[in-house]
């Protein structure tokens, strides 16, 4: 008897991420798994979508977009990178930039062309490139600074590269990657003819002065890539799956009509919060960034303390951290035994590898939580040791 589902959806299990906030949920867990705040978004944005509401703005918006949100995001793009987009021709609103993701990549690769990804990767992409039928080739990002070799990324890059998705800065590692390693990437894609999809949804929130830069700034590369962002992490509305992405009117074209069949539109009175969220002053920038340094400065340490090697981000809200200290067999093993015998949540590193066995001494924390959130995680970290099983290497997965 066939089976009754598709070939693509067996090549790939549900998201282990959400899983763990699950099972945090089961056993009453600290979650610094899922990468969700727990502290509230600007009130002047939840004000707007209050707004919003009561004055019924509730039916659909323009497939692509409402022509506030569109106006409002090429006047911030402008403001940050120099680049100019046409808000009727380069512009798509989505429902979130998980959406964008999936949208961009069914709209622009074909089955068998190649899309290059920088791993450890946020776990959507690899589903991504399967369910339009391309084949990943993965490049590794290595410890402890997340750099990749340049000639194995050229390496990757072949006639059949369609394109290369490039997350920065970067979940699960914190990496943000430098102007010289964009400008490698660049050359790549032009000697190839590629497309560059760039998932910079964390742009706003740096370290110890790293710099974010735009792989669309680039010389040569405004008309060969997708700028992919969204209202979710700089304004702390996870939940409200309000995303965009920025390309040339050839690409837009494309990734619209995908869009269009796949969710019709974003939620309308969304979007006019999402314009009011865009046009904040730069001090809201600089804060947030600096509310993000005060909990990665508090989170690391106690990480540290409680026996995992850490590998300090630079940017986003995640630490991935190395548990071989712990001598259990593997990530899952002890992700499962620390939320439930642990009281702390965080998401095995496997799950961000092509090949698990890449991830299997990695777990991955998060600190986007409020101060007494962190520091009941805390508490909970300190007596780690303590609560060791005798022979944790003997423990299977559960």
């Amino acid at each position: 008897m066939r089976t009754r589902v598709s070939q693509k959806s067996l090549r790939f299990t549900e998201s282990v991420i959400r899983e763990m906030t699950r099972l945090a949920t089961q056993h009453g867990a600290v979650n610094l798994s899922q990468g969700f705040p727990d502290f509230a978004a600007p009130d002047v944005v939840k004000a707007e979508a209050a707004r919003a509401v009561m004055a019924d703005v509730n039916q659909y918006a323009i497939t692509w977009g409402a022509k506030r949100l569109r106006d409002a995001l090429v006047a911030k793009q402008q403001r940050f990178t120099g680049l100019v987009f046409d808000p009727e021709r380069e512009i798509t609103v989505c429902c979130g930039s998980t959406e964008c993701m999936a949208s961009v990549m069914l709209a622009l690769v074909d089955p068998g062309d190649e899309v290059v990804v920088f791993e450890p990767y946020y776990e959507n992409y690899g589903p991504d490139a399967i369910l339009c039928g391309a084949v990943p080739r993965f490049v590794r990002l290595r410890e402890p600074d997340w750099s990749f070799d340049p000639a194995e990324l050229a390496a990757a890059f072949n006639a059949r590269t369609r394109a290369i998705v490039v997350n920065t800065p970067n979940n699960p590692t914190g990496k943000v990657f430098s102007r010289e390693e964009l400008e490698q990437i660049a050359a790549l894609c032009q000697t190839w003819d590629a497309v560059a999809i760039t998932d910079e949804i964390y742009e706003h929130i740096l370290y110890d002065g790293a710099k974010h830069v735009s792989l669309a700034a680039l010389p040569g590369m405004r008309e060969r890539t997708v700028t992919v962002s969204g209202l979710s992490k700089t304004w702390s509305v996870t939940g409200w799956r309000v995303g965009w992405c920025l390309a040339p009117a050839d690409l837009t074209a494309a990734i619209r009509k995908v869009h269009d069949f796949v969710t019709v539109g974003a939620p309308a009175p969304l979007q006019e919060a999402a314009a009011v969220a865009l046009e904040m002053p730069d001090d809201y920038y600089t804060k947030l960034a600096a509310s993000y340094r005060e909990r990665r400065e508090f989170l690391v340490p106690v990480l540290e303390a409680a026996g995992f090697r850490v590998f300090p981000p630079r940017g986003a809200y995640y630490v991935m951290t190395d548990i071989s200290g712990f001598g259990f067999p593997d990530d899952v093993t002890f992700a499962r035994w620390l939320v439930s015998e642990g009281g702390v949540a965080a998401v095995p590193g496997s799950s961000f590898y092509s090949d698990p066995s890449a991830g299997s001494q990695r777990l991955r924390f998060h600190f986007a939580r409020k101060r007494e959130t962190l520091e009941a995680a805390a508490e909970k970290l300190r007596s780690l040791r303590s609560r060791l099983p005798a022979r944790p290497e003997s423990l299977t997965r559960g």
